[in-house]
C-alpha cells in the first residue's frame, strides 16, 4: 500500500491507517483517561480529607501492607507543592476531560493550544514516573487510586504526542520520521510494553510479599 505524505514532509509524520486511527482515538483517550484520572483524584481528595479529620481513619484503598493509600498519603511526596497532589490532579484531569469532550463535539484548537496540552501532558507523565519511583523505592507502598492516575496519565501523554507528531505540530528532523512513523504504527504495542514494564517493576520490588499470597 502506498502511503501519502502531508504537504510538510520535513515536519509531519507520514499519513497511514495507523496515524489516522491515532488521530480518531485521541478524543476518546482524553475523555476516558481524563475521566478516570478525575475520578481517582476526587476519591483521593475525599480520603485525604477524612484522614486529616481523623488520624486513625483507615482509607478504603488501604488493602494490605503494600496496597496502602494511608501509608502514601502521610508522606511528603503526597504534597510535593505544599498541598495534596490530588488537588492538582482534579484541575489537570478536568482540563483533559473537557478537551476530549470538545473534540468529540467537533471543536478545533489553535496550534498554541496543542503546545500547551503537550507541555501539560509531558509534565504529568514525568511527575507520575517520579511518583512511581518514590512509591516503589522510597515509600515502599502502593496507592491503588494513585495507580489509576498512572494508568490514565500515560495513554493521555502518548496519544497527545503521537497526534502532535502526526500533524507536524511537533517538528522533527527528517531522520527521525521513520522512528515516529514506527511508533505510530505500533502505538498500542508501545503502550502495552510501557505498562508491562511498570507492572514488572512492581512485581520485582514487592516479590517477597506477593509470593506469600500464593
Amino acid at each position: 500500500m502506498t502511503t501519502v505524505k502531508t504537504g510538510h514532509p520535513a515536519t509531519a509524520v507520514e499519513i497511514s491507517p495507523s496515524s489516522s486511527i491515532v488521530t480518531r482515538s485521541l478524543p476518546f483517550v482524553l475523555t476516558i483517561g481524563g475521566g478516570l484520572g478525575l475520578l481517582a483524584a476526587f476519591l483521593l481528595t475525599i480520603e485525604r480529607l477524612r484522614l486529616a479529620a481523623d488520624p486513625a481513619y483507615v482509607p478504603t484503598c488501604s488493602i494490605n501492607p503494600i496496597l496502602s493509600c494511608g501509608s502514601v498519603m502521610k508522606t511528603a511526596q503526597a504534597s510535593v507543592f505544599g498541598f495534596p497532589n490530588p488537588l492538582l490532579g482534579i484541575a489537570a484531569f478536568s482540563v483533559v476531560t473537557t478537551v476530549g469532550m470538545a473534540l468529540l463535539a467537533g471543536a478545533r484548537f489553535r496550534t498554541w493550544f496543542w503546545y500547551g496540552l503537550q507541555a501539560g501532558a509531558l509534565a504529568g507523565v514525568v511527575f507520575v514516573h517520579w511518583l512511581i519511583f518514590q512509591s516503589l523505592y522510597t515509600i515502599g507502598a502502593l496507592c491503588p487510586y494513585c495507580m489509576l492516575v498512572w494508568i490514565a496519565t500515560i495513554p493521555v501523554f502518548w496519544y497527545v504526542t503521537l497526534a502532535n507528531l502526526h500533524t507536524g505540530r511537533i517538528r522533527l528532523p527528517r531522520g527521525a520520521h521513520r522512528a515516529a512513523a514506527a511508533a505510530t504504527r505500533y502505538h498500542t504495542s508501545v503502550l502495552m510494553v510501557w505498562m508491562l514494564a511498570i507492572v514488572g517493576l512492581i512485581l520485582q520490588r514487592f516479590w517477597s510479599y506477593w509470593i506469600t499470597l500464593l
